[in-house]
């Protein structure tokens, strides 16, 4: 066994004996695409989502070196008509380009590093068949290949991280794609050498113009999972199992971690932030744990026309429609708004519903790094409305209905410069910025389905907290006091009944001329 030929099993072992969520049905994907022209899968996802968990999983199937029959029984492979098939049967050749990145004096050098590092490991196990001065890895794996009949399953995890590191670096990024398309270019060397290759990584695969770098890759982003959605992250019935093992709250682990839904699966959570919840037993943003707010802000502080609207929108609890196509796949070729807002659904920033194109954010944990990333230059009033929405929210439970229409006309009108003020969905967006840090205690839903008709809002206790539901009615150019008639009339029931004798009727008015707010607030 060695670091790049035949890594063995010892990782996936350490990944089976702490907490465990089963997700080797995708080896079941990769072996069916074996013995097929489409036997090239790239699936990329952000930080924190399993992706080395999966390739180590990969290479213990895989490498012929070692014995991983215990390892995989009673788990959903070994049930599968493939399983015997593949296990243990092939030479695995394993890069992490991120542990190679760091171990590497010059980023010059990378290249020429992965290919040396490669070739060395190969020539100890196959001496025979390798020149002596044999640089090009395409080329050893092809004779070694050539003169054994043996194929190479080839897993690259991180390996996009050279176009982050080196993201002005030209030179380099192209050296790179250029052993890539020497490894995977397709043709009789291809299909004698590879019998499946896997590479993950944030980013899907670089574009060039319309065209990607590497064609013959079957590719899966954050952007259409397609059927490997079960495998972008944790599926709600998968965290339903943990929170019942280890004794954690479901609707504690919905609001942080939830909030990435695809065509196939409508709840995919965090893997890592669920993880350290139930290590640490406590709900907290470990996002920050990992990264900086600062990659964020400096994405959505860039100069691109709608993107502050978008951003603002978003933080105000909206989905706004992002045009994907054009991004290049990369961190530096930004055109647009639309191409930033694809990075930041890429990187796990922001959820992507590919029916209706749009984009939000996805959860609680996510929200606290937005709310972290607007406190600088520029974002002021955001800053200002998240900073003193807890003042707000004590307000409207105490009844000071003065207090609560001059801290939602001071929002409005501040964000009045990027969005547009006569306009339902902006007081809407405005109403929710206003009351940012509410969604720690309340689940906030938009027309929420009750009764007679649809909430405009309504703000409903989350579990952890005894603090009464909260419905808020707005009204244009009418009074505060008929969006209160209105509540009542509707005899709003489902979801808001358990609620009765606990619940607060708030009534928002603005006036289209003078810009004045007003508001009623009642206890049902």
């Amino acid at each position: 066994m060695g670091l790049y030929l035949n890594p063995g099993n010892e990782a996936f072992r350490k990944i089976r004996s702490g907490v465990y969520i089963d997700k080797t049905g995708m080896i079941d994907y990769i072996n069916q695409t074996i013995p097929t022209t489409s036997n090239m899968t790239c699936f990329s996802r952000p930080r924190r989502f399993g992706k080395s968990f999966a390739a180590k999983m990969l290479c213990a199937y895989y490498d012929k070196s070692c014995d991983s029959g215990e390892l995989f029984q009673g788990l959903k492979i070994s049930e599968m008509d493939s399983y015997e098939e593949y296990l243990n049967k092939f030479d695995v050749i394993y890069l992490d380009i991120t542990r190679l990145i760091s171990t590497t004096a010059s980023l010059c050098e990378i290249v020429k590093n992965i290919q040396a590092s490669v070739i060395d490991e190969l020539r100890e196990a196959y001496h025979p068949y390798i020149r002596e001065k044999e640089d090009v890895l395409a080329d050893a794996l092809f004779a070694v290949s050539h003169k054994t009949g043996r194929k190479f399953i080839v897993i690259i995890d991180e390996w996009d991280a050279l176009f982050r590191e080196a993201k002005d670096n030209t030179a380099i990024q192209k050296e790179y794609v250029q052993l890539l398309r020497g490894l995977f270019k397709g043709g009789p060397s291809t299909d004698e050498t590879i019998a499946a290759a896997y590479m993950t990584g944030i980013l899907p695969i670089k574009k060039y113009g319309t065209e990607a770098a590497l064609t013959d890759f079957q590719e899966f982003a954050m952007t259409r999972p397609a059927k490997l959605a079960e495998y972008v992250g944790f599926t709600e019935e998968e965290v339903k199992e943990l929170c019942k093992k280890y004794h954690m709250d479901f609707a504690g682990m919905q609001t942080w971690y939830d909030g990435y839904y695809f065509h196939r699966i409508q709840h995919i959570y965090s893997p890592n932030s669920v993880m350290l919840a139930i290590r640490n037993e406590e709900f907290q943003n470990y996002w920050t744990a990992s990264e900086t707010y600062e990659s964020l802000k400096k994405y959505i502080e860039m100069d691109f026309d709608g993107l502050k609207s978008a951003i603002v929108r978003m933080i105000g609890g909206e989905a706004v429609r992002v045009k994907i196509s054009t991004f290049q796949n990369d961190i530096t070729s930004f055109h647009s708004k639309d191409d930033v807002l694809t990075l930041l659904i890429h990187l796990g920033y922001l959820s992507y519903d590919p029916e209706t194109r749009k984009a939000a954010i996805p959860n609680l944990e996510v929200a606290d790094a937005f709310g972290d990333a607007v406190s600088g230059e520029g974002w002021a009033y955001v800053a200002t409305a998240i900073r003193e929405s807890d003042d707000l929210l004590e307000a409207t439970l105490r009844g000071d209905c003065e207090r609560v229409a001059a801290a939602l006309e001071k929002t409005h009108e501040s964000v009045a410069s990027v969005l547009e003020y006569n306009n339902e969905a902006s007081l809407s967006a405005a109403v929710i910025l206003a009351y940012y840090t509410a969604r720690r205690y309340y689940e906030i839903v938009h027309e929420l389905p009750a009764g007679k008709g649809f909430a405009d809002l309504a703000f409903l206790p989350r579990r952890s907290t005894d603090s009464p539901a909260l419905l808020i009615e707005l009204k244009y150019n009418k009074t505060a006091d008929s969006a209160i008639k209105q509540i009542k009339e509707k005899r709003y029931g489902g979801r808001l009944k358990e609620y009765f004798g606990n619940l607060i009727m708030v009534g928002i008015n603005y006036d289209r001329g003078t810009k004045k707010h007003t508001c009623v607030i009642e206890k049902a």
